[in-house]
């Protein structure tokens, strides 16, 4: 058998081109360990759920970042494993219910707001407004889309106009949202007129709503007057009625209404002993109501 000469007299080829028998070899590029940790991390996260040892795993990645990168790791990839750690550290403090400490977490680590990257930022707006606390994310995201090199980025129009719906306009800050339109240069003209009518929109309905809310208090301010002012008045002609129907009742059948009223309004019990001096005092009353009305009866038929 014939061996195949081209075959065997071919120099053996690398990716820069043939390998010279005086080259080194060249090893591999390693990984760095925090890339093992990531997927460690997002294995704890998604697969076995414990969400502890997940935020655990990546607080111990970005202590390995805290290093120099290897020389042979491609540029970009220490950002790109940051921000994966950080998407996975945000979503295990939410499983466990710590979602107010995402934003102090996450800047623990960029140090200031305008180096957060935009997928990061994206969380921390979305997970805020949707437990109702956006104002956490205010001054961030604002700080986030002042700075000149975030503006040339392509995720900028997207993350000003989610800032709008989700941060400005439920706070109320219509002034702000306004000169985020106006004075960005990430909107076309098109955009402009829609975000600009989405502000008018909201302002309206805010102004209908504190409205509304102020007709109410009103109603409701008339509405507990009228019942004190009208309660007395009640118990006046409430009271009026009852001693004119006394007055027209035989004595004894007067002091047992009266002492049924007493029951009814001051409702103090007859046979306790504290309650014998207003009995007896009541009584007396009620003789001297009958003396006084007799000696009145007695005037009147000597003048007829």
């Amino acid at each position: 058998m014939k061996s195949d000469s081209s075959t065997s007299a071919a120099p053996l080829r690398g990716i820069g081109g043939p390998l010279r028998s005086s080259e080194p070899v060249r090893a591999a590029p390693t990984r760095a360990p925090a890339v093992d940790l990531l997927e460690e991390a997002a294995d704890f996260l998604v697969v076995h759920r414990d969400f502890g040892a997940a935020l655990q795993t990546c607080e111990r990645a970005w202590q390995g970042l805290a290093a120099d990168c290897p020389a042979e790791q491609p540029p970009g990839v220490s950002l790109e494993v940051k921000c994966s750690l950080c998407v996975v550290g945000i979503q295990a403090l939410a499983e466990m219910n710590r979602w107010r400490e995402v934003l102090s977490w996450v800047l623990q680590y960029y140090q200031v707001p305008e180096k957060l990257p935009p997928k990061v930022l994206e969380l921390c707006v979305l997970l805020y407004s949707k437990m109702q606390e956006p104002g956490a994310v205010l001054d961030v995201v604002s700080a986030w889309l002042q700075d000149p090199d975030n503006q040339d980025l392509p995720e900028y129009e997207a993350l000003a106009e989610l800032h709008l719906q989700r941060v400005l306009l439920p706070l109320g800050h219509f002034s702000e949202a306004e000169e985020l339109v106006v004075g960005s240069v990430a909107f076309g003209e098109e955009k402009q007129l829609d975000m600009l009518q989405a502000i008018h929109t909201a302002r309206q309905h805010q102004k209908q709503e504190h409205s509304g809310s102020e007709e109410a208090q009103e109603v409701n301010q008339e509405g507990v007057t009228h019942k004190f002012v009208s309660l007395p008045m009640l118990v006046h002609q409430l009271w009026d009625s009852a001693v004119s129907h006394f007055f027209s009742l035989p004595f004894k059948k007067s002091l047992l209404a009266a002492l049924i009223l007493c029951l009814l309004v001051v409702r103090f019990d007859p046979a306790s002993p504290s309650s014998w001096p207003f009995l007896y005092k009541l009584a007396q009353l009620f003789h001297w109501i009958r003396k006084a009305m007799s000696s009145h009866l007695y005037h009147l038929r000597i003048r007829d």
